[in-house]
């Protein structure tokens, strides 16, 4: 019964009901796929233990956090990571991170849609990594592209696959002879994720509580997954297109007041489910990417730009 329950929710993500084609609306909206490429949700342009849900990172603990936001962009580098939690899931993860500068940087672990793939994300998560930040985006196993036995239900399993991944990026600060040792800042570490991702990582933040993250971005998404928000206060900055007809902005709105900590909405008036590029991709990159420094590197510059875009209702 509570299967049954659940998957009665969680086909209430998509308006249409089609699962498998979740963003396949035509209009431009604030997705995290904004590469100019197709629907973030249809191919376009990413049972959980308590320990796995809250684990608390390499055991050599936290280094000393960065104190200052990087002043210019960085080249970027790509590398897959073969993880897999359990054998019956399989999460191939690609990394976004800064070719160059010794860090520490800041992780963000992303989430995609329904039908998606990591790689569908890349402009923006790109945007991400030049801005020194290390991003890393796992395909998982029953809800993305090209799977044989898509599952909507499974995404109640993709809280506890995104914390696995938070786990093993976050170790590879102590691996020897690993590009990505010694630059990774274990302090700071935010969570994202677009439509069925932004269900992802709003379930970090409740039923699947990851008492890790310190901010995190929900791009098109809603709260479906069972549980309330609980533990130390992580902001959250909300993204959604007023037009989306896949994920209703309503729904949107409601999960963004339902959030008891620092966070703020920013409305995309004229937008619907997807962004395809332009002004609108520039608008969500910039801001996301202002809210990261702010929030992950304490750049109060950045801060000041988000609280003057248009149209955001802040409670930061």
């Amino acid at each position: 019964m509570r299967r049954r329950t659940v998957a009665l929710l969680l086909t209430a993500v998509c308006a249409t009901g089609a699962l498998t084609s979740c963003s396949a609306e035509p209009s431009a909206g604030p997705s995290t796929g904004p590469s100019g490429a197709r629907s973030a949700d249809s191919r376009g342009d990413p049972s959980p233990s308590a320990a796995t849900r809250s684990s608390p990172g390499p055991a050599a603990g936290p280094r000393p956090a960065n104190t200052t936001a990087p002043a210019k962009a960085f080249p970027v580098k790509t590398r897959k990571l073969q993880l897999s939690r359990g054998k019956d899931r399989p999460l191939p993860t690609t990394v976004w991170y800064p070719a160059t500068g010794t860090g520490p940087f800041p992780v963000i672990v992303f989430s995609h849609g329904l039908t998606a793939r990591p790689g569908d994300y890349a402009g923006i998560l790109t945007r991400w990594a030049r801005a020194g930040f290390v991003v890393a985006a796992a395909a998982y196993p029953h809800t993305s592209a090209g799977v044989a036995d898509f599952d909507v239900v499974d995404l109640l399993n993709q809280p506890a696959d995104a914390s696995y991944v938070l786990t093993r990026v976050l170790a590879l600060d102590d691996k020897a002879g690993d590009p990505l040792q010694g630059r990774i800042d274990r302090v700071h570490v935010g969570a994202a994720g677009h439509s069925g991702g932004g269900i992802t990582t709003l379930g970090m933040l409740s039923g699947s509580r990851d008492d890790r993250l310190t901010a995190a971005v929900v791009l098109a998404g809603r709260q479906v997954l069972p549980g309330t928000f609980t533990g130390p206060a992580v902001p959250v900055l909300f993204v959604h297109g007023k037009l989306d007809r896949t994920v209703r902005y309503a729904d949107g709105l409601t999960a963004f007041r339902a959030v008891p900590w620092p966070k703020a909405m920013l409305t995309l008036p004229t937008a619907g489910h997807v962004v395809t590029g332009g002004e609108e991709f520039d608008l969500v990159a910039g801001a996301t990417t202002d809210f990261w420094r702010w929030r992950l590197y304490g750049d109060a510059g950045a801060g000041r730009r988000l609280e003057r875009r248009d149209h955001l209702d802040s409670e930061l």
